[in-house]
Protein backbone atom coordinates (compact mmCIF):
# COMPACT_ATOMS: atom_id res chain seq x y z
CA UNK A 1 0.00 0.00 0.00
CA UNK A 2 2.59 2.20 0.98
CA UNK A 3 0.42 5.49 2.13
CA UNK A 4 1.84 5.08 5.92
CA UNK A 5 4.45 7.66 6.36
CA UNK A 6 7.20 6.68 9.20
CA UNK A 7 7.29 8.49 12.37
CA UNK A 8 2.83 8.59 12.16
CA UNK A 9 1.27 7.08 14.95
CA UNK A 10 0.67 3.44 14.37
CA UNK A 11 -2.90 3.28 12.57
CA UNK A 12 -4.87 0.63 12.83
CA UNK A 13 -5.97 1.03 8.41
CA UNK A 14 -4.25 2.05 5.31
CA UNK A 15 -7.03 4.39 4.53
CA UNK A 16 -10.06 5.11 6.04
CA UNK A 17 -12.53 5.88 2.60
CA UNK A 18 -15.28 8.59 3.42
CA UNK A 19 -17.67 8.96 0.85
CA UNK A 20 -20.11 11.63 0.90
CA UNK A 21 -23.95 11.94 0.65
CA UNK A 22 -27.05 12.70 2.78
CA UNK A 23 -29.21 10.34 4.49
CA UNK A 24 -33.14 9.33 3.00
CA UNK A 25 -34.50 7.29 0.29
CA UNK A 26 -35.15 10.44 -1.28
CA UNK A 27 -31.79 11.39 -2.11
CA UNK A 28 -30.40 7.53 -2.92
CA UNK A 29 -29.68 8.37 -6.41
CA UNK A 30 -28.77 12.23 -6.26
CA UNK A 31 -25.55 13.44 -8.00
CA UNK A 32 -24.67 15.04 -4.50
CA UNK A 33 -24.56 10.78 -3.35
CA UNK A 34 -22.28 9.32 -5.63
CA UNK A 35 -19.63 9.54 -2.63
CA UNK A 36 -22.28 6.94 -1.11
CA UNK A 37 -22.62 4.66 -4.45
CA UNK A 38 -19.00 4.52 -4.49
CA UNK A 39 -18.13 2.66 -0.92
CA UNK A 40 -21.43 0.67 -1.47
CA UNK A 41 -19.98 -0.77 -4.18
CA UNK A 42 -17.15 -1.05 -2.95
CA UNK A 43 -18.63 -3.47 -0.15
CA UNK A 44 -20.50 -5.32 -2.87
CA UNK A 45 -17.31 -6.22 -4.43
CA UNK A 46 -14.88 -6.74 -1.30
CA UNK A 47 -18.16 -8.95 0.51
CA UNK A 48 -18.26 -5.86 3.47
CA UNK A 49 -21.41 -5.26 5.82
CA UNK A 50 -22.13 -2.09 7.31
CA UNK A 51 -22.89 -1.31 10.76
CA UNK A 52 -23.92 1.78 12.48
CA UNK A 53 -20.97 3.95 13.90
CA UNK A 54 -19.99 7.24 13.95
CA UNK A 55 -23.30 8.85 13.07
CA UNK A 56 -22.54 6.93 9.88
CA UNK A 57 -22.26 3.19 8.26
CA UNK A 58 -19.24 1.31 8.83
CA UNK A 59 -17.44 -1.35 6.83
CA UNK A 60 -14.25 -2.48 7.42
CA UNK A 61 -12.79 -4.82 4.63
CA UNK A 62 -8.99 -6.03 2.79
CA UNK A 63 -9.09 -4.56 -0.45
CA UNK A 64 -5.74 -5.44 -2.77
CA UNK A 65 -4.51 -6.95 1.01
CA UNK A 66 -4.89 -3.26 2.44
CA UNK A 67 -6.95 -2.73 5.53
CA UNK A 68 -9.48 -0.50 4.66
CA UNK A 69 -12.56 0.83 6.39
CA UNK A 70 -15.25 2.46 4.14
CA UNK A 71 -17.49 5.48 6.18
CA UNK A 72 -20.88 6.86 4.83
CA UNK A 73 -21.42 9.31 7.51
CA UNK A 74 -25.57 10.01 7.61
CA UNK A 75 -24.93 13.68 9.32
CA UNK A 76 -26.13 15.48 6.14
CA UNK A 77 -23.40 16.52 3.85
CA UNK A 78 -22.86 19.94 5.51
CA UNK A 79 -22.15 18.43 8.67
CA UNK A 80 -19.82 15.44 7.62
CA UNK A 81 -17.12 16.55 9.59
CA UNK A 82 -19.23 15.30 13.05
CA UNK A 83 -18.58 11.42 11.70
CA UNK A 84 -14.94 11.79 10.43
CA UNK A 85 -13.28 13.33 13.01
CA UNK A 86 -14.57 10.73 15.85
CA UNK A 87 -13.67 7.50 12.93
CA UNK A 88 -10.34 9.15 12.24
CA UNK A 89 -9.71 9.22 15.72
CA UNK A 90 -10.47 5.94 16.65
CA UNK A 91 -8.53 4.70 13.83
CA UNK A 92 -5.59 6.52 14.83
CA UNK A 93 -5.57 7.61 10.92
CA UNK A 94 -3.19 10.12 9.50
CA UNK A 95 -4.45 12.93 6.87
CA UNK A 96 -2.42 10.87 4.44
CA UNK A 97 -4.58 8.04 4.78
CA UNK A 98 -8.22 9.36 4.47
CA UNK A 99 -9.44 9.81 1.21
CA UNK A 100 -13.01 11.29 0.51
CA UNK A 101 -14.78 10.45 -2.48
CA UNK A 102 -17.27 13.18 -3.16
CA UNK A 103 -19.67 14.88 -6.22
CA UNK A 104 -17.89 17.90 -7.99
CA UNK A 105 -19.51 20.20 -10.73
CA UNK A 106 -16.14 21.43 -11.86
CA UNK A 107 -15.54 18.31 -13.55
CA UNK A 108 -16.99 17.37 -16.53
CA UNK A 109 -19.93 14.23 -15.76
CA UNK A 110 -17.52 10.79 -15.47
CA UNK A 111 -14.36 12.69 -15.35
CA UNK A 112 -12.06 11.47 -12.45
CA UNK A 113 -9.43 13.45 -9.82
CA UNK A 114 -7.90 12.12 -7.45
CA UNK A 115 -5.21 14.22 -5.36
CA UNK A 116 -4.22 15.21 -1.92
CA UNK A 117 -5.07 17.87 -0.68
CA UNK A 118 -5.63 21.65 -2.24
CA UNK A 119 -8.76 23.79 -2.10
CA UNK A 120 -12.27 23.20 -0.85
CA UNK A 121 -14.09 24.27 -3.57
CA UNK A 122 -16.74 25.41 -2.55
CA UNK A 123 -18.16 21.65 -0.94
CA UNK A 124 -19.58 21.99 1.98
CA UNK A 125 -19.06 18.17 3.03
CA UNK A 126 -15.24 19.16 2.69
CA UNK A 127 -15.49 22.16 4.63
CA UNK A 128 -16.91 20.84 7.27
CA UNK A 129 -14.55 17.49 7.35
CA UNK A 130 -11.59 20.22 6.87
CA UNK A 131 -12.79 22.27 9.72
CA UNK A 132 -13.41 18.93 11.93
CA UNK A 133 -10.16 17.53 11.55
CA UNK A 134 -7.71 20.84 11.43
CA UNK A 135 -6.59 20.24 7.95
CA UNK A 136 -7.03 19.86 3.82
CA UNK A 137 -4.36 17.13 3.53
CA UNK A 138 -6.41 14.45 3.50
CA UNK A 139 -6.85 12.93 -0.07
CA UNK A 140 -9.56 13.20 -2.65
CA UNK A 141 -11.10 11.41 -5.47
CA UNK A 142 -13.22 14.03 -6.87
CA UNK A 143 -16.22 12.82 -9.44
CA UNK A 144 -17.06 15.00 -12.26
CA UNK A 145 -20.84 15.55 -12.01
CA UNK A 146 -20.72 18.46 -14.24
CA UNK A 147 -23.37 21.24 -13.66
CA UNK A 148 -26.85 22.43 -15.72
CA UNK A 149 -27.28 22.02 -19.10
CA UNK A 150 -27.66 25.19 -21.60
CA UNK A 151 -31.55 25.70 -21.02
CA UNK A 152 -31.66 24.05 -17.88
CA UNK A 153 -32.69 26.90 -15.10
CA UNK A 154 -32.05 25.12 -11.85
CA UNK A 155 -29.92 26.43 -9.29
CA UNK A 156 -26.62 24.39 -8.74
CA UNK A 157 -27.70 23.93 -5.43
CA UNK A 158 -30.84 21.79 -6.88
CA UNK A 159 -28.96 20.36 -9.41
CA UNK A 160 -26.41 17.89 -7.46
CA UNK A 161 -30.12 17.07 -5.56
CA UNK A 162 -30.91 15.37 -8.32
CA UNK A 163 -30.37 11.53 -9.94
CA UNK A 164 -28.37 11.29 -13.16
CA UNK A 165 -29.46 11.58 -16.21
CA UNK A 166 -29.59 8.12 -17.87
CA UNK A 167 -27.14 9.10 -20.87
CA UNK A 168 -24.93 9.78 -17.97
CA UNK A 169 -24.34 6.20 -17.13
CA UNK A 170 -23.96 6.16 -13.51
CA UNK A 171 -23.51 3.04 -12.85
CA UNK A 172 -20.30 3.26 -15.30
CA UNK A 173 -19.29 6.26 -13.49
CA UNK A 174 -19.48 4.65 -9.70
CA UNK A 175 -17.73 1.37 -10.98
CA UNK A 176 -14.88 3.32 -12.05
CA UNK A 177 -14.81 5.44 -9.18
CA UNK A 178 -14.47 2.08 -7.10
CA UNK A 179 -11.96 1.07 -9.73
CA UNK A 180 -9.77 3.91 -8.48
CA UNK A 181 -9.93 3.59 -5.04
CA UNK A 182 -8.92 -0.47 -5.51
CA UNK A 183 -5.64 1.11 -7.74
CA UNK A 184 -4.87 3.65 -4.71
CA UNK A 185 -5.10 0.83 -2.31
CA UNK A 186 -3.06 -1.42 -4.70
CA UNK A 187 -0.53 1.00 -6.11
CA UNK A 188 -0.30 4.12 -4.31
CA UNK A 189 -1.82 8.07 -5.58
CA UNK A 190 0.84 8.72 -8.63
CA UNK A 191 -0.19 5.43 -10.22
CA UNK A 192 -4.37 6.20 -9.89
CA UNK A 193 -3.54 10.01 -10.89
CA UNK A 194 -1.65 8.92 -13.83
CA UNK A 195 -4.33 6.07 -14.86
CA UNK A 196 -7.84 7.68 -13.60
CA UNK A 197 -6.98 11.65 -14.03
CA UNK A 198 -8.06 11.52 -17.66
CA UNK A 199 -10.99 10.96 -19.70
CA UNK A 200 -12.43 7.32 -19.37
CA UNK A 201 -12.44 6.93 -23.07
CA UNK A 202 -8.33 7.29 -22.90
CA UNK A 203 -7.54 5.66 -19.43
CA UNK A 204 -5.45 2.57 -19.36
Amino acid sequence: MGLLRRGEPASTLDLLVVGLGNPGREHAADRHNVGWMVVDELARRHGGSFKGKFSGRLSELRVAGARVALLAPETYMNDSGRSVGPARAFFKVPVEQLLVVHDEVDLDCGRLQARAGGGLAGHNGLRSIARTIGSNDFLRLRIGVGRPGRGDPRPVADYVLSPFDPADDADAIVARSADAVEALCEHGLEETQRRFNTPAASAG
